[in-house]
């Protein structure tokens, strides 16, 4: 016993070592049961690293860095998307835009625009290459800089994908222990996210891409609370060509520009107009930089296509939803089919008026509660959407790192229950399991809300 306690953190990072090294290398999609107890056993070493009191700070970076660069060298596993990538930034490469050809048009005509076009069309599946690609275009730049080292080997582009993702990640690290230490809270807290096991494995194992998208998010926080609303803009316009989803934040600028309770001299006398005047100089900023970025690859066909593929998202498919759920069982039974083209159009009409309702009747005039509001308005969202693939859990994940809310660690602790789907062939999935997983979520988010209600009344 004594041995365990006087080792157990060189322990704790030799058991989490093997056990990336096992995840990354010898499991695959369908191993449900293998893939649960290599989860839920880095999850556990996880925990106990955080909770350690003799791990310093730097230790902590070093084996953050550590465990991602055990997967440098391995094909993910858990999703095929990457094909995808490859393929988009080939197709950039050879000069060719991706946003207006299918995959598979090519594939059909026995056409090769580029590399080993076969194997990527074959790796991205028949779903994926009759879709256009809805990746906006700072993703694409990320996909172009695999093709620019790697335009004809998918291991190479595959390596390179993921020295883009842990480079992301780290400046995530970085700036988010500085909002951190401006918060006053504990930069311990930033290891919630860049030490999470999902994390590491969905994000810089199956090479998803939210850590970019983050690291300008955190670094457009980071900016905005030093009052360099300018620079914030323009990065938050970054986030946004990465992935769309930090549009749906736009509106909770409000308070933050019109009603910011923090004392602030130079802007002691600065009127109720000259404020919204600055509110919407910051959109405008957001919005032109983000058309500028898409100004390469904008016409009329692109528009048709992307707005196609975007709205296939809430109207053709669906995987790991909640309510959706329940709504579609109501359908089923008073209908007699499935719903999905109704209520994926209500279901976005829900989301706005709660975005609504949380931008002008709370309170989010400070950095803390900006970010909290936009916690709650990402998960009501995700929480009605069709679809909840396992990496969108990441920017919950990454917000609640400075809240006092935790219910998005315990949700990406759970979210791989619903990999069970791909257990079967075809996949299918088991809604006792997504039952399962929302029950912990729910269970959770109720307590501590709950928990704080009480605590604010004490």
């Amino acid at each position: 016993m004594s041995f365990f306690k006087k080792y157990k953190d060189v322990l704790l990072i030799l058991a989490s070592t093997i056990l990336y090294f096992v995840f990354a290398y010898f499991l695959e999609r369908t191993e449900f049961n293998k893939l649960i107890f290599l989860w839920f056993s880095l999850f556990g070493c996880f925990y106990f690293l955080i909770k350690s009191k003799t791990i310093n700070y730097s230790t902590l970076v070093g084996i953050t860095i550590l465990f991602r660069l055990i997967f440098l060298f391995a094909i993910p596993n858990l999703s095929q998307d990457f094909y995808r990538f490859i393929w988009d930034g080939r197709m950039i490469f050879e000069g060719i835009n991706p946003y207006l050809s299918l995959p598979e048009t090519y594939i059909q005509q026995g056409l090769k625009p580029i590399a080993e076009a076969n194997l990527l069309y074959d790796g991205m599946g028949e779903l994926n290459g009759s879709h256009y690609t809805n990746y906006p275009p700072i993703n694409q730049l990320c996909f172009l800089i695999a093709a620019l080292f790697a335009s004809k080997s998918i291991f190479g582009s595959v390596i390179i994908l993921r020295l883009i993702i842990i480079l992301a990640d780290i400046g995530i690290l970085y700036f988010g222990k500085k909002i951190l230490e401006r918060l006053n809270l504990p930069i311990k807290n930033i290891f919630w996210y860049v030490l999470n096991p999902f994390i590491i494995i969905e994000m810089t194992g199956n090479l998803h891409f939210e850590p970019v998208m983050l690291f300008f998010l955190i670094w457009s926080f980071y900016k905005l609370h030093q009052q360099k609303w300018i620079y914030a803009a323009v990065l938050i316009a970054c986030s946004i060509s990465v992935k769309l989803i930090p549009l749906l934040f736009l509106p909770l600028f409000f308070q933050w520009f019109v009603k910011h309770s923090q004392d602030r001299n130079e802007e002691k006398q600065v009127s109720t107009l000259a404020r919204i005047i600055k509110l919407l100089s910051f959109y405008v900023i957001i919005i032109l930089t983000t058309l500028l970025l898409f100004l390469p690859f904008l016409s009329s066909e692109f528009l048709a296509n992307y707005s196609k593929s975007i709205g296939l998202w809430f109207r053709n498919f669906e995987f790991n939803a909640s309510f959706y759920y329940i709504f579609r069982e109501i359908g089923y039974y008073f209908r007699g089919y499935n719903e999905i083209a109704i209520i994926g159009k209500i279901t976005p009409v829900l989301t706005i008026l709660f975005l609504l309702y949380i931008t002008f009747f709370k309170k989010n005039k400070n950095i803390n509660q900006l970010i909290t509001a936009m916690l709650f308005c990402l998960c009501f969202y995700y929480f009605t959407a069709t679809t909840v693939h396992p990496w969108y859990v990441a920017t919950p994940l990454i917000l609640c790192v400075f809240t006092k809310y935790k219910f998005p660690i315990v949700w990406s602790l759970v979210i791989i229950l619903s990999y069970q789907a791909y257990a079967n062939f075809p996949w299918k999935e088991n809604l006792w399991f997504v039952f399962l997983e929302y029950l912990v979520v729910f269970s959770f988010l109720i307590y501590e809300v709950l928990k704080h209600k009480k605590l604010k009344k004490i």
